[in-house]
């Protein structure tokens, strides 16, 4: 499907000279004298190289036709992550990368995900936005500090540290945002 260049946003998928590429950040650019452009940083999905490419308003760019499955993780072996196809119940076995490091911490038993393919072979997993998890560390709240919007560090049951408000102490579960692992909200259950 072709778009216009200045319709790429991150998270896309495009064929460009030949390969897959996924844009990584977008940015905007008019400059004094010239055309407006459209300046995206791109990460080659086969490879992991990077190519910053400008496009302008009247270029095509060529969007990439992907399908999207529903699978379930089933377990961490190493470096490669087992999930099964929750219609046919086939399993397929990825490399760590695929999800993205700062990604598979996130990666619950059960968790239902989304696998990319691009005619037939998958090229990325995409996680929910957001996970519940147990606080297992939080720093005491600095008597005082509360009266401004003060966060303090706190550690998760998975290992990753992530900023929390005041209030939340260790053994309460909080929702995190999966893509940079911002806290969310206290959870509701």
């Amino acid at each position: 499907m072709k778009i216009n260049g200045n319709a790429i946003r991150p998270g896309m998928v495009i064929e460009h000279q030949g390969s897959l590429w996924r844009a990584i950040k977008t940015n905007h650019t008019q400059p004094g004298k010239g055309g407006a452009y459209l300046q995206v940083e791109l990460k080659d999905i086969r490879t992991g190289t990077k190519l910053n490419e400008r496009f302008r308003a009247a270029e095509t760019v060529e969007r990439a036709h992907l399908e999207q499955k529903d699978h379930q993780f089933l377990f961490a072996d190493g470096d490669m992550l087992t999930f099964m196809d929750t219609e046919t119940y086939d399993q397929i076995t990825l490399g760590a990368d695929m999800v993205g490091e700062d990604q598979v911490p996130f990666l619950q038993d059960g968790m239902t995900v989304k696998i990319e393919s691009h005619e037939g072979s998958p090229i990325g997993v995409q996680l929910p936005d957001t996970v519940t998890l147990e606080v297992t560390e939080a720093d005491a709240v600095v008597k005082g500090q509360t009266a401004s919007s003060s966060y303090k560090p706190a550690v998760l049951e998975n290992g990753v540290r992530c900023l929390v408000p005041p209030h939340i102490e260790a053994g309460t579960r909080i929702v995190i945002n999966t893509a940079d692992g911002s806290y969310v909200e206290r959870a509701k259950d």
